[in-house]
């Protein structure tokens, strides 16, 4: 009697992703184009008395500066740092070169800033043999190709393989196979999750939640009643399980322009000019990526450092950038007077409109070693 039985669905291969994320990437490449830097403690952006750090050296770090820190605070944690302006064409076009090289392994490339990008190398397109020795191949090209060092991390999914890339930061490569992506998850501190912020960190710890471990411990009603939405994404991190794709075509949550002025800006006449000049650059840049956005978002930093932001929504796209500046104008108007004045004004479109597939599941299958 014959089998009519249909034959079985051939599963999937396992992914095997690649995070690289390039080492102190401003600052390293200001290290390598002027010698006098090498070994010196650099912050790239601000100066000694106004701004904000954009990145830091390794030297700077170890004084405990870091991006996103007021120049001041940077200065008095490490007297000796060493101001660089940043030069943002320099670093743009040392990503696409290493982008190149990317695309040497795969078409699966997913963007995350100038510094870092996910890799999909289930497809073993050179015949290395596995996924940690298609990393060790792209660091070394890297290396070579630009005087740059990168760390990687690999994994058989994005969220494991982006924490096993800081795991041996700098210069470094960190694999986690299947096997042992929940043990490692669970031995780390929440506090490195991607997506768990200071403030997150903080609510964790007051409930007890420092480690992975202890996030995995927690039922998903417990997580659901202090986290909400949030709480499916805990519940399934800390088990190391994570299915989204990498996105060669990932789109930008937002697109927008900032800028830090030398002196305070007070009077009105002086903000509408800045914010004309921020609405222009940042208009450029929604053009040139063909973004469409409902939503704008003004933010200002006052005199001590306070950051506010304010945002309205439309019930369609910012139809040009007459009305982007036009909603941005009437924020920043609702703001004045600013006592002290305005240390930073930036503008951005978000909400971005786009039609997106639905992530695909995958189950694991052996295929290409990591």
């Amino acid at each position: 009697m014959a089998d009519d039985a249909a034959p079985p669905v051939p599963t999937p291969a396992q992914r095997k992703i690649i995070h690289v994320d390039m080492d102190a990437f401003y600052a390293s490449v200001e290290q390598r184009d002027d010698p006098a830097l090498r070994g010196r403690p650099v912050a790239v952006g601000g100066s000694r008395a106004r701004g904000v750090v954009a990145a830091a050296s390794y030297e700077a770090r170890v004084f405990g500066v870091r991006s996103a820190m007021p120049s001041a605070t940077a200065v008095r944690r490490c007297p000796d740092l060493v101001f660089v302006r940043p030069r943002f064409e320099v670093y743009k076009a040392i990503s696409l070169q290493i982008r190149a090289i990317f695309a040497d392994y795969t078409d699966l490339i997913e963007p995350l800033s100038l510094d870092e990008a996910y890799l999909d190398v289930t497809e073993d397109r050179h015949g290395l043999g596995s996924a940690k020795a298609i990393a060790e191949q792209i660091r070394a090209r890297i290396r070579a190709e630009t005087g740059l060092t990168a760390s990687a991390g690999v994994s058989y999914n994005k969220f494991i393989a982006k924490l096993a890339s800081d795991q041996n930061k700098p210069d470094g490569l960190c694999v986690i196979p299947p096997h042992k992506g929940a043990a490692f998850v669970a031995s780390l501190p929440v506090k490195r999750f991607h997506g768990v912020g200071p403030v997150t960190a903080q609510k964790m710890e007051r409930l007890g939640i420092q480690t992975g471990a202890d996030l995995r411990d927690r039922p998903l009603a417990f997580l659901q009643a202090h986290f909400g939405s949030y709480a499916d994404y805990l519940h399934r991190a800390a088990r190391g399980v994570d299915d989204r794709p990498v996105r060669s075509n990932r789109p930008s949550k937002s697109i927008g322009a900032e800028r830090t002025f030398e002196t305070n800006l007070s009077e009105p006449a002086a903000l509408h000019a800045a914010m004309e000049t921020i609405a222009d650059a940042a208009w450029t840049r929604v053009d040139r990526s063909g973004a469409r956005g409902r939503t704008v978002t003004l933010k200002l930093r006052h005199a001590d450092f306070h950051t506010i932001t304010r945002a309205r929504s439309l019930s369609h796209a910012v139809p040009d950038k007459a009305a982007f500046l036009a909603i941005g104008l009437d924020l920043l108007q609702a703001q004045l007077p600013v006592p002290g004045g305005v240390r930073l004004l930036g503008l951005t479109l978000s909400g971005i409109l786009r039609d997106e597939a639905p992530d695909a599941d995958v189950t694991a299958q052996p295929s290409l070693p990591l």
